[in-house]
């Protein structure tokens, strides 16, 4: 058997598991949930994510005692990160969209296309061992079995005490907000097609340490740059549209305010079922 073929085995393996033991624990049917992180839950569970990042949490730096911070994690999906900053002694907001209609996407293109572009992200036509397993939903039906499903199951779980946010990245505000002791955005502005007005509006929460984690390409004569990845079909893109490289992003970094930014190390995995290997840097922005 191929790797890929194995880790689409395993992939469906733990999520048939995962749906049987948490129906005889009494936790209702979950199985049209789609879990974006593996999270440890009570009763020995762990939740069947894409992106699994307990073993590499440490690679980003951030406290391991939290008590006293006030952190802001934006674009939780099922919530990883923002359980993880809870469980060591944070006072968590978590920021998700309010629906998929708020996703940005290209001039021209409806919902529909959103809808393709998040199952073809998720389990590719190539890995036909998990073909159907993605079922046909309305925008509504899957923002709640992707997003607030998901994150919703595990903060009841965890008896999580995680303020929720919703909001796009633009709309992101101090006087709504506050300030926050430490900021951290995942793979975020690839999903934006304005990521200088989605720095622009994060920057100002910002008072302490920004985690930024995401593809950075490299550039060959190191000049800041950001790669354009959206294609010239006018039918499909992958939501992703801009790579800005590390220079980019630390000489706009500053140019928001942020004295020093940093290189903070990588975190790498395999994205469950694809067997796509993945390749993050992690900056820290200190103002």
């Amino acid at each position: 058997m191929s790797d890929q073929l194995e880790i689409a085995a395993d992939f469906l393996r733990a999520t048939a598991d995962f749906n049987a033991r948490a129906a005889a624990l009494g936790l209702g049917d979950v199985s049209r949930f789609y879990w974006y992180h593996s999270v440890d839950l009570p009763y020995g569970l762990v939740t069947p994510g894409l992106y699994d990042f307990r073993s590499t949490y440490s690679c980003f730096g951030f406290p391991q005692e939290m008590r006293g911070l006030r952190v802001l994690d934006i674009g939780s999906a099922t919530g990883f990160f923002a359980f993880e900053f809870w469980k060591r002694g944070a006072e968590v907001v978590s920021v998700e969209l309010p629906s998929l209609y708020t996703l940005d996407r290209f001039p021209g293109q409806d919902v529909e296309h959103i809808l393709k572009a998040i199952e073809h992200m998720m389990f590719p036509e190539s890995v036909d061992e998990t073909r159907g397993f993605m079922r046909k939903h309305s925008a509504e039906e899957l923002y709640f079995y992707l997003l607030e499903g998901p994150f919703e199951c595990c903060r009841k779980l965890l008896g999580a005490s995680i303020e929720r946010c919703y909001s796009s990245v633009y709309d992101l505000r101090p006087e709504k907000l506050g300030a926050f002791d430490l900021v951290f955005m995942g793979d975020i502005l690839l999903h934006t097609i304005n990521p200088l007005a989605a720095l622009a509006a994060v920057a100002p929460l910002c008072r302490g340490m920004l985690v930024l984690a995401q593809v950075m390409p490299e550039v060959a004569d190191g000049k800041p740059a950001m790669l354009y990845v959206g294609g010239s079909n006018p039918d499909f893109d992958e939501v992703q549209w801009w790579w800005p490289n590390q220079p980019c992003l630390v000489e706009l970094l500053k140019k928001f305010r942020f004295r020093e930014v940093v290189e903070a190390g990588h975190h790498t995995g395999v994205l469950r079922p694809s067997g796509y290997v993945f390749n993050r840097t992690i900056l820290h922005a200190v103002k």
